[in-house]
């Protein structure tokens, strides 16, 4: 019976994979703008950021770069339509907020590492993986990673603001194997989202794990992604890949 190549690269989803916000995005808003003299309600925050989000995503994705925005630009806009849509309607009051914002998500101090990232990463260095980053975040995502200790665990990060292109864009996967210089018969990408990570992964080819957590699974992720396929926590991914190394050929 013919045997599966051995995995030679791991890629990584970042957000709510390895890492995650130590608070909801509305009680962040929420504090930063008590402290320049503006009260707001953090459960209205949260939604209104959800909504304005969503449109600005939409409207200008991956962070605005085809229509001249630097992620800078793009995320402050997002925080000024949050306050808007949460009834704070003076722009140049919310603007000094703003800035504070997207200075404090730029921090590590903003972010914690999940419960059993690092340990799971460090033995999968170990055992000789070579590991990097694929992930739709911006160019902050770099300093985070250095801050929270885990970017000595990766060859190299690279995120849809440097890469052009988002997830489940075949090519942000294909630049990634390209950098690596591997085929992805070799490579297994991990991730929380079936459509960005899982799908995203297995259609230019390569082995993908989905993150799921402690909860229910989704009726969607139940009926498509095999059991073996699913991480309930991170320390579930070597047991995972010793499966997939000795799992007959083909995905």
């Amino acid at each position: 019976m013919a045997h599966r190549l051995p995995i030679r690269l791991l890629t990584w989803d970042v957000k709510d994979t390895l890492i995650r916000l130590r608070h909801p995005v509305g009680e962040e808003y929420a504090s930063t703008a008590r402290a320049h003299g503006l009260e707001a309600e953090a459960p209205v925050l949260e939604q209104a950021f959800r909504q304005a989000y969503r449109v600005q995503s939409r409207s200008f994705p991956n962070y605005g770069l085809s229509h001249g925005l630097t992620s800078r630009q793009w995320w402050q806009d997002v925080v000024l339509q949050t306050f808007h849509l949460a009834g704070v309607r003076d722009a140049q009051a919310v603007a000094p907020i703003a800035n504070q914002l997207y200075k404090d998500f730029s921090s590590p101090c903003t972010w914690q590492v999940l419960e059993g990232a690092e340990d799971t990463l460090r033995e999968c260095r170990k055992r000789g993986l070579r590991q990097a980053v694929v992930s739709n975040f911006d160019q902050r995502l770099e300093d985070i990673l250095v801050g929270l200790g885990l970017r000595e665990h990766f060859d190299f990060v690279l995120t849809s603001e440097a890469s052009g292109w988002c997830k489940p864009d075949p090519r942000i996967f294909h630049k990634a194997l390209r950098l690596a210089n591997v085929e992805p018969a070799v490579a297994a990408h991990i991730g929380d989202s079936y459509h960005n990570d899982y799908k995203g992964a297995r259609a230019v080819g390569m082995h993908s794990f989905l993150v799921v957590g402690p909860g229910p699974l989704d009726p969607v992720v139940k009926d498509s992604v095999p059991q073996e396929h699913i991480l309930p926590s991170l320390p579930h991914l070597l047991p995972a890949l010793a499966c997939l190394e000795g799992s007959p050929t083909g995905l």
